[in-house]
């Protein structure tokens, strides 16, 4: 475990890098977090941005019957998760990335295998990767369409380890989230939590 991408970690100690993608790659939590007001407000629910980052690596079906289920009221999940991610791609031209762990994303690239485990789409999160220059990158990427469990479960993080025939504890993992950070050490691997180095802008 290590504070910042000065700390201590060392290449030669790990066979593979996972990258968490949103928060962790790029800067895209304000521009989901406005998509999300604009599919929660539709239906009358109260989500604030504390909430939202609690639910950070999450799916958004996952966090649309969650909030639904909550208020006790019926909605269309799918439509109800498209909507968020279109409202999302709206805005992918303001996102930025973080560029500390993009650079070793770039000084890796070639020398250890690498990849995305995200709790987002498959195809939202190639043209996330696409628009930060860095599609290029990966090795694999392993999203909410591929396991049956997600973050905090380590499924998504062993599937990844498993895609890159490497062993899990010699693994390191990068994310920005506590649910994605559970799911690293349930896994058995060293973890890199990116806000103690990136604090995202706040909409609220």
């Amino acid at each position: 475990m290590a504070d910042s991408p000065a700390a201590p970690w060392r290449l030669q100690n790990h066979e593979a890098l996972l990258f968490d993608c949103d928060g962790t790659l790029a800067d895209t939590m304000p521009a989901h977090y406005v998509a999300w007001r604009h599919v929660t407000e539709m239906h009358g629910i109260v989500f604030d941005e504390d909430r939202f980052y609690s639910l950070g690596g999450r799916p958004s079906r996952e966090i649309v019957a969650l909030l639904a289920r909550e208020v006790g009221i019926e909605i269309d999940i799918d439509q109800a998760a498209q909507l968020k991610e279109q409202s999302f791609l709206g805005q992918l031209g303001e996102i930025l990335p973080i560029d500390p762990v993009v650079e070793v994303v770039l000084r890796s690239r070639g020398r250890v295998p690498m990849a995305v485990v995200t709790g987002g789409y498959q195809h939202i999160c190639r043209q996330i990767l696409a628009h930060c220059g860095i599609a290029d990158c990966f090795d694999t990427i392993v999203a909410s369409e591929d396991t049956a469990r997600h973050k905090p479960d380590p499924d998504p993080f062993l599937e990844a380890a498993r895609r890159l025939g490497v062993r899990p504890e010699r693994c390191v993992v990068w994310e920005d989230s506590d649910l994605g950070i559970a799911a690293a050490r349930a896994a058995g691997m060293e973890w890199i939590d990116v806000r103690s180095f990136h604090r995202p802008r706040r909409i609220t």
